[in-house]
């Protein structure tokens, strides 16, 4: 990783005492209800949907080999605890890509409004539980900002209804982006296009 703080996006604070020199960000949306709704954006979101439909473009999508990496997991107040040993046979979509799983590498590429969203990425933690769905990215190298973004997909079981949250924090890289103000319109657009990826209710053409 080319950032301190792995897995503050876990952090209940994370928006009042951001990771230093780093811009946090938080938006949920309510995307439906029901199981039906949790299953199948669940299935979406560790498919590469939310990245997809962003205009981003995979590429070396590799899987962690053996039993090196089995992920972290983190308690409720964003602590990494023992290493997730929660072990899934991995899965492919139609294009033979492979669905999320800890320590998995890969390389996106793309734009946003005119700004860079080229990167090297690796998986730090994937949540496959009965009502919650969701995985961590952090960035390796190559990317204008350095930092981490959580995808989560919550089927709350007092409303049944099925939120879709995404957490990040970025810090500036590139020196184009430590002007004022770019760091924060790059992370609104990407948020905006995750939420048209995985929402019916925004699916509208980007």
């Amino acid at each position: 990783m080319d950032y301190a703080a792995v897995g503050a996006t876990h952090a209940p604070d994370l928006m009042q005492y951001p990771p230093e020199n780093s811009i946090p960000a938080e938006e949920s949306w309510r995307i439906g209800s029901g199981e039906d709704r949790f299953r199948s954006a669940g299935d979406a979101l560790l498919s590469w949907t939310a990245q997809r439909a962003a205009g981003l473009q995979l590429s070396d999508v590799r899987p962690a080999s053996g039993d090196t990496y089995t992920g972290v997991s983190f308690d409720a107040e964003g602590a990494p605890i023992a290493p997730n040993r929660n072990q899934v046979e991995q899965r492919y979509d139609a294009e033979g890509t492979p669905f999320v799983a800890p320590g998995m590498t890969l390389k996106v590429r793309g734009r946003v409004k005119g700004m860079r969203a080229d990167a090297e990425l690796r998986v730090i933690s994937v949540t496959e539980e009965r009502r919650r769905i969701g995985f961590v990215l952090g960035t390796v190298g190559g990317s204008v900002v350095r930092g981490e973004e959580s995808f989560d997909i919550d089927w709350r079981d007092d409303t049944d209804e099925v939120w879709f949250t995404v957490r990040a924090f970025d810090a500036p890289a590139a020196m184009l982006y430590r002007l004022p103000g770019m760091v924060k319109r790059r992370r609104r657009e990407l948020l905006s296009r995750y939420l048209r990826a995985i929402s019916p209710l925004y699916a509208t053409p980007i």
